[in-house]
């Protein structure tokens, strides 16, 4: 998994890329593109190509070993229905389109128009902690209904959703 260095040494690469909405390359990305690329390098996944928005980010952060609320020294990423930031795990703060392309600082995650929050683990080398996932068969994935259903009602900030809110499958 990428650790602090490389999540740094990423983000300054691509400070200054012009704000283009749904864009995916070094021509131009959106905020949510932004998280894309910065949870992708976090993960050991090509930055470009595996983008996702701020309708589908939550189960795209689930697939990539993110979980629920926000944790110190972690990779943090927070997101309302229309715009997301992340904050890198030593608080650097990064975004595009809060008045231009990408560039650090600013808010990050931690804006107050964020009610939702996901975060990558980190080990305290700063590199992102290896993925908890069950060996297929191993039992049921539990999928938050909000993931399930994308009208449903956001889930309380920081919070996992009940398990009376999950489904099986």
């Amino acid at each position: 998994m990428s650790d602090l260095a490389a999540l740094l040494a990423f983000i300054h690469q691509v400070s200054g890329t012009p704000y283009i909405s749904g864009g995916d390359s070094a021509r131009g990305t959106d905020c949510s593109g932004l998280a894309s690329w910065v949870s992708n390098v976090a993960t050991d996944r090509p930055a470009f190509g595996s983008r996702f928005n701020t309708g589908n980010q939550e189960r795209a952060l689930l697939a990539r070993g993110f979980k629920y609320g926000t944790a110190p020294g972690a990779l943090v990423i927070g997101w309302n229905g229309g715009h997301t930031a992340v904050t890198l795990p030593d608080g650097t703060a990064v975004s595009s389109g809060e008045g231009g392309g990408v560039k650090i600082g600013g808010g990050g995650a931690y804006q107050a128009q964020f009610k939702r929050h996901m975060y990558l683990p980190m080990d305290n080398e700063g590199e992102a902690a290896p993925l908890d996932v069950p060996a297929h068969g191993a039992g049921p994935e539990v999928i938050p209904a909000s993931v399930l259903a994308p009208d449903a009602e956001p889930t309380p900030a920081d919070e996992a959703p009940a398990e009376a809110d999950a489904v099986a499958i």
